[in-house]
């Protein structure tokens, strides 16, 4: 018995012959009974999962996805994570082009990719997921493997209905395996194929012919998870890694003194007034930038602070750094053994949503620091990102490239400090009777 024994139209049997007109094209032909029809989709759904290496992953569904990512995350990570969400889940439907998703590790790049392979294998859809090693370890064994040949194991990836490669960048980058990988992917670029890649690596990471395909807005639809591992500890902070906030959690505006009751010069005091009210209005909706000025003690780096801990209290991204802490980070990308590249550090620092550059100007002005912080300072102006700016230099020590975009007022408040360090009492103004 086939079917089911029960069945009153095939009598178990699991085929039937229905009434058709002579010249019908199913006339006299054997039909699979409905009784069966739902084991056969069984049997098809369970051998497309054995094919797409989705066994393993059944579990990451959109339904298992927690919509707007852990507890005690901010309203703009959290939008971030939901926006991300249903972006696959309208490509799982649709199935148009290419899909990028990027972010850092432990964002749910993986679980979303897994979900739209999941959701269409039990549509039907032959997918094959596959880990970036995974697939040019697969392609490897085929030299030693008697049952199948490279070719048809070659065919078999870059023909797949729906091809998603997970943790791409994570390779051996050999010549050979860089060829591989942009043979499929130029396969199914020229083929109009569908493509779910996920990476940890910016876009100027990535080899350059398969970053000209991947950059194509016709073509490629992009996702970026901005939110923090969501494996890390439930109190992680969610900050980037470079951002020494943490140092400065206590410097908010609450704790910030105004040095009313000290006897200094009215004009002095109107400055730093001044300072701590344009901080409290930018914190609130940060556009354009400020560069705070003054001497070393005077408040710079607290208003500074106060910003990016009232803007990181709300969940949005913030990157606090020290001038020259920044550049001991981005020199140590040029170890060997570091895990990060220097394109992907300086992209991080340069795009942040909100960048504040603590005590500018107290590093060492040589050729490869002028050429940096004028990249920086120069996609910034031009992108016009929020940007909070320190310095107790004088405007005229100050690399000219630099100055000239600090001084546009199109894009930047410069907002002078003028009252005397609030440390050693000695330097304190007082007003005669």
């Amino acid at each position: 018995m086939l079917g089911d024994p029960n069945c009153p139209y095939c009598k178990g049997v699991g085929y039937l012959r229905e009434d058709h007109p002579v010249g019908h094209p199913n006339f006299g032909k054997l039909e699979i009974c409905s009784c069966r029809s739902e084991a056969i989709r069984d049997r098809i759904r369970s051998r497309l999962y054995q094919f797409s290496n989705l066994d393993e992953l059944e579990h990451l569904t959109f339904e298992s996805f927690t919509p707007r990512g852990r507890m005690g995350l901010g309203e703009q990570q959290q939008d971030s994570i939901e926006r991300a969400r249903n972006q696959a889940r309208t490509y799982a439907e649709t199935l148009q082009g290419w899909l990028l998703i990027q972010g850092h590790f432990g964002v749910g790049k993986t679980h979303l990719a897994a979900a739209i392979g999941n959701e269409c294998a039990s549509r039907g859809i032959s997918t094959l997921f596959l880990t970036v090693p995974d697939l040019l370890d697969s392609l490897r064994f085929t030299f030693s493997d008697k049952n199948t040949s490279f070719e048809q194991r070659f065919n078999e990836i870059r023909n797949t209905p729906l091809l998603i490669l997970d943790d791409f960048g994570t390779q051996s980058a050999t010549d050979w395996a860089r060829e591989k990988l942009f043979q499929i992917l130029n396969y199914r670029y020229i083929n109009k194929l569908p493509l779910v890649v996920t990476t940890n690596l910016m876009l100027a990471e990535i080899e350059g012919r398969i970053r000209s395909r991947l950059s194509d807005p016709d073509v490629v639809a992009h996702i970026f998870i901005q939110a923090p591992d969501y494996r890390r500890p439930v109190d992680d902070s969610g900050q980037h890694e470079l951002s020494s906030l943490a140092l400065h959690s206590r410097q908010t505006f609450g704790t910030f003194n105004l040095r009313k009751r000290e006897r200094l010069d009215p004009a002095d005091q109107r400055t730093l007034e001044e300072a701590f009210k344009t901080a409290k209005k930018f914190a609130e909706d940060p556009e354009g930038w400020i560069v705070f000025t003054g001497t070393y003690g005077c408040g710079k780096t607290h208003i500074a602070a106060a910003i990016a801990n009232y803007r990181a209290s709300q969940g949005f991204t913030v990157i606090f750094v020290v001038v020259p802490d920044m550049l001991d980070h981005l020199r140590a990308t040029f170890n060997p053994a570091s895990s990060i590249s220097y394109d992907r550090r300086f992209e991080e620092i340069r795009t942040a949503p909100l960048l504040i550059l603590d005590d500018l100007g107290s590093q060492a002005m040589k050729p490869w620091v002028k050429e940096k912080l004028y990249q920086l300072f120069n996609y910034r102006y031009n992108a016009t990102l929020p940007t909070i700016i320190t310095s107790s230099d004088q405007f005229e020590e100050i690399d000219p490239r630099l100055r000239s975009r600090m001084r546009d007022q199109r894009l930047c408040q410069i907002k002078p400090i003028t009252v005397p360090s609030y440390r050693g009492g000695k330097q304190r103004r007082k007003l005669g009777r």
